[in-house]
């Protein structure tokens, strides 16, 4: 029997989640980080409660069609305000583990959804 390894082409996907590092592709991430198809962005959140109106921009500036948020290895939700920041703009958004986060993402990635990922590590 031929094993071969079958990586996903076009675009970066989440290979592994621990508590405080995420690996993409082959690049290990220990850092709150922002995750399109085509880019990672460094993203200075450290928890979910501290999530501000204003950290909406950094996520609308990748044009999501939907936002999926990890808030670490928990499900926390944040403030109303960063929430409705995202659905006045018409995006959809999903609050999840970063487990949970990374399978959504890497599911929506592959099919060509517009997704952007915003995983919040704890700091180093």
């Amino acid at each position: 029997m031929d094993l071969s390894l079958d990586r996903p082409e076009g675009y970066l996907f989440v290979r592994r989640v621990d508590a405080d590092r995420i690996t993409l592709v082959d690049r290990e991430l220990n850092r709150s980080f922002l995750l399109a198809p085509e880019q990672a962005v460094e993203w200075p959140v450290a928890s979910a409660a501290a999530l501000e109106a204003g950290d909406v921009d950094a996520l609308l500036s990748l044009r999501p069609e939907l936002v999926i948020l990890g808030t670490g290895p928990r499900q926390v939700f944040p403030a109303a305000a960063f929430l409705a920041g995202l659905l006045r703009k018409g995006v959809g958004v999903e609050v999840m583990d970063n487990a949970a986060a990374a399978r959504t993402y890497n599911l929506l990635a592959a099919d060509g959804r517009r997704v952007v990922a915003g995983f919040i590590l704890p700091p180093a």
